[in-house]
């Protein structure tokens, strides 16, 4: 199966019809002709089954054959991470956890980050072929690049956590987790969170948590912390 996203594509629609750049690549690249079926997913939990009715390059009309929608998960994930110096590392997080499954991500711009600027537009690419490629329905949002303090202020949650390396007490992640609920996890730079960070979440009601015994690379430690909260809610 072979899934195509688009977020234009409405329940209410009997037919469709893609772009330039899909219809080439459904017609030339993919050789998609006329009666052959065409999965395509809006990002919001629904499947469209479509047949295609016209097989131009340039204009590939398919008509809707089936439509199913799919729960939403039961638990809701927020990761709020600071951006990498290397954009490949986050970008290979943002792939690995649409693929294990996440629905927030924020970049969080902290006082030790190597890297102040984040564009979101190649990462929005990231996470849709992600999803198209573990056969996902739902599309991670991903928000905007903040400061640390804004968006300490700001965000809620139902459980909200930070992971750092300062020795002090902290509880394991695994520990805290209780199925079923609603996430933030809040992952620091390569040189950690700083201290006056650290005792800011604090106050503003976010606990201290480890992800291991070893120390984690920012992209790493971000992965840890999502297939943690996936596996306790399986």
């Amino acid at each position: 199966m072979q899934l195509f996203y688009n977020a234009n594509i409405q329940d209410s629609d009997t037919f469709f019809t893609f772009d330039k750049e899909e219809s080439r690549h459904i017609v030339k690249v993919l050789r998609k002709s006329e009666g052959d079926i065409v999965f395509i997913t809006n990002g919001l939990g629904t499947l469209f089954t479509s047949e295609i009715s016209i097989a131009s390059d340039k204009k590939c009309e398919v008509k809707i054959t089936e439509i199913r929608s799919f729960p939403k998960s039961e638990y809701h994930l927020h990761i709020a991470v600071a951006p990498t110096k290397m954009n490949d590392r986050l970008e290979w997080f943002l792939e690995k956890a649409t693929e294990i499954g996440i629905q927030e991500i924020t970049p969080v711009i902290c006082e030790h980050s190597e890297r102040k600027v984040y564009k979101t537009d190649r990462a929005e690419k990231i996470l849709q072929s992600a999803m198209k490629q573990s056969l996902q329905y739902y599309l991670p949002k991903i928000n905007e690049p903040v400061s640390f303090k804004d968006f300490i202020q700001k965000a809620t949650a139902q459980n909200k956590f930070i992971a750092h390396c300062v020795e002090s007490e902290r509880k394991s992640l695994k520990d805290c987790i209780k199925p079923k609920e609603e996430y933030l996890i809040l992952i620091g730079p390569e040189g950690d969170f700083s201290e006056k960070e650290i005792e800011l979440a604090l106050t503003n009601n976010y606990q201290a948590v480890l992800l291991g015994n070893t120390r984690l690379r920012t992209e790493t430690a971000a992965l840890v912390a999502c297939h943690t909260v996936a596996l306790l809610n399986e």
